[in-house]
């Protein structure tokens, strides 16, 4: 039997994602023609262990964040699976959905967008205890208490507004917030793009520390590859919809397999001025969700592409080491 991309290396994993798919109906208008679909998440599939953070990468509007937004619940999926230690929560609601939430926050990208300034730093962090009615009000406040201290932030802080702070404080707010219900999972979005670099790296730090002292997972979402090598133990590539490349970081990073990947690591920047890298060039525009190419998608754009890349659509098969990757060229 063939490994696969969603099989975890121990026992099994926190979260597991079979086939997930969101589809978006365009056009219809008065006569109700047939028109075609948006294919923003095409067949995406991969599990994430305890105290593991996975990354997904890729060029914008390749539907990381609706992955994220699927998993969360914020969107129904079109098609899949997803389940939490190993209890389908694909079409949960009421009860069920709202256990399922608890146990899976998220970190947004814009650090005051996600903030309502109306409110007191105290009460945004204990909102998601106080609408779940845990605690007493005197221990939710010793919650808060401990969750300001937890994520860097001065007791005092705790009775000031959202404007009152710095960007790196108000997503501090925002990781508190997310940690209040003692979640599992975390989909961190973007969390540290909006922030200036120096303070990227306080938070970065910060959420390595948070993960490694209470064992959270986290489905890390990001464009940024610096960020990535710092935070990943695996890095999920996607291209147009679908995962085509999924390994561990240091064989992403040093040995990737799909063109895709390799012309996303030649285009990353480097420390060393002297360094010298061989740089690929893709030729074209990312297609249209709305009208894919056949076969591979990555096809019109690849320096390698044959006649079969053309027709036939590969699949993610085991590389070496627990790496797979979607291309033809490279098959086993």
């Amino acid at each position: 039997m063939s490994a696969s991309p969603i099989a975890a290396p121990a026992a099994r994993p926190l979260l597991e994602v079979e086939g997930l798919a969101k589809y978006f109906a365009t056009g219809g208008g008065l006569l109700k023609q047939a028109s075609p679909r948006l294919r923003a998440v095409d067949g995406v599939s991969f599990s994430l262990a305890r105290g593991e953070t996975l990354c997904l990468v890729g060029e914008s509007g390749c539907g990381k964040s609706t992955v994220g937004k699927l998993i969360l619940r914020l969107m129904e999926p079109s098609a899949g699976v997803i389940r939490i230690d190993g209890v389908d929560v694909t079409l949960a609601q009421g009860e069920e959905l709202r256990a399922y939430r608890k146990r899976v926050q998220m970190i947004f990208q814009d650090p005051f967008a996600s903030l309502n300034p109306r409110l007191k730093a105290a009460t945004i962090v204990g909102e998601p205890l106080e609408n779940y009615g845990l605690f007493s009000a005197r221990e939710r406040n010793e919650k808060v208490t401990d969750l300001f201290a937890r994520v860097g932030l001065r007791p005092e802080a705790a009775e000031k507004f959202p404007f009152e702070f710095s960007g790196g404080q108000r997503q501090r707010i925002g990781i508190a917030r997310a940690l209040a219900l003692s979640p599992d999972l975390i989909v961190a979005d973007e969390p540290v793009s909006a922030l200036d670099v120096s303070v990227q790296a306080q938070v970065l730090n910060l959420l390595v520390d948070l993960r490694d002292a209470l064992g959270l997972a986290y489905l890390f979402i990001s464009h940024d590859l610096g960020v990535v090598e710092h935070i990943a133990h695996r890095v999920a590539v996607m291209y147009l919809g679908r995962i085509v490349e999924i390994g561990g970081k240091e064989r992403i990073f040093d040995a990737p397999r799909h063109p895709y990947t390799q012309a996303l690591m030649a285009a990353a920047p480097v420390a060393d001025p002297h360094a010298k890298r061989e740089r690929i060039v893709l030729e074209g525009d990312v297609p249209s969700p709305l009208d894919p190419p056949k076969g591979c998608a990555f096809h019109p754009r690849c320096p390698y592409a044959f006649d079969r890349c053309r027709v036939e659509t590969p699949v993610l098969t085991p590389r070496d080491g627990g790496h797979f990757a979607a291309c033809h060229l490279d098959e086993a």
